[in-house]
């Protein structure tokens, strides 16, 4: 998918500028304050509005997610990283993921901090810096272990809905199971999908062409497929908007979510 990268400084700008972020982690969970900076005009202002975005892997999730939360001046929270710094931290301790109930334990006792700025993607264990260090291979190819781990879910869900409400109500969240758990009551629900094609092309250009046909097939099919067996994230449910994206390139598909935002929340109530 197309689209304008910012530069390093410019990203570091844009944190310094629209944001002031606070955040406490705990083995209760993850406390954040996420404050628009003073003249911004966010989209209801005063009001909640939670954008919850489904989608399979390589519909473009985190990255759309990202621009729609960056332009509505909205804090984001990416669900996934969660996951996959639980089988991070499984990983690095030894544990075995096929042990449920050890698994589930670490999740409840995991000291997590993230950023919910758009402009920058931070993830804490214990302290330790391991936002790249989740997004390797050995953690994409474990991390169906954990998110299909039923305790797992539980405790994450009950942060993740922490997350939202230390915001006010006011976040774009994205991942597996959004519209329909983990924030069915939000303002604006939406199913972002792709052709399986497409999204083999996205991921593929994500990790740079280091992942053969077999391998991506792996990590987008088979893994949507494991994940699938606890988690609805492939078709729309009742009053989810969809957007297909497999024809748009990256600014198309950020116009056509932000269409659906303002025309879920301009619409008379009960409508």
């Amino acid at each position: 998918m197309a689209g304008t990268a910012m530069s390093e400084q410019e990203t570091e700008q844009g944190v310094a500028q629209s944001t002031e972020l606070h955040s406490l982690s705990t083995a209760q969970g993850t406390s954040v304050r996420y404050t628009p900076a003073p003249g911004a005009e966010p989209l209801r202002l005063g009001r909640p509005l939670v954008v919850a975005i489904d989608g399979p892997s390589g519909s473009g999730k985190s990255s759309v997610s990202k621009e729609v939360a960056r332009r509505l001046r909205l804090a984001y929270l990416d669900t996934g990283a969660m996951y996959r710094a639980v089988a991070w931290d499984c990983l690095e301790r030894g544990l075995d993921l096929a042990d449920g109930a050890l698994v589930e334990a670490a999740a409840r006792g995991l000291d997590l901090e993230l950023s919910t700025s758009p402009a920058t993607e931070r993830v804490l264990v214990r302290g330790a810096d391991v936002t790249a260090a989740i997004r390797e291979p050995r953690i994409s190819a474990s991390v169906s272990a954990v998110a299909t781990n039923l305790g797992v879910r539980d405790e994450l869900i009950r942060r993740q809905r922490a997350i939202i409400a230390a915001h006010g109500r006011r976040m774009v969240v994205e991942g597996r199971d959004i519209t329909t758990v983990v924030a069915r009551d939000a303002e604006v629900r939406l199913l972002l999908t792709a052709s399986e094609e497409a999204r083999m092309r996205r991921r593929g250009a994500q990790l740079g062409g280091t992942q053969n046909a077999e391998e991506l097939h792996e990590q987008v099919v088979a893994r949507d497929a494991k994940d699938s067996a606890v988690a609805s994230f492939t078709q729309a449910a009742d009053g989810v908007f969809t957007v297909d994206s497999s024809d748009l390139d990256f600014d198309q598909t950020v116009d056509a979510v932000l269409g659906v935002v303002h025309a879920a929340v301009s619409r008379p109530a009960g409508a």
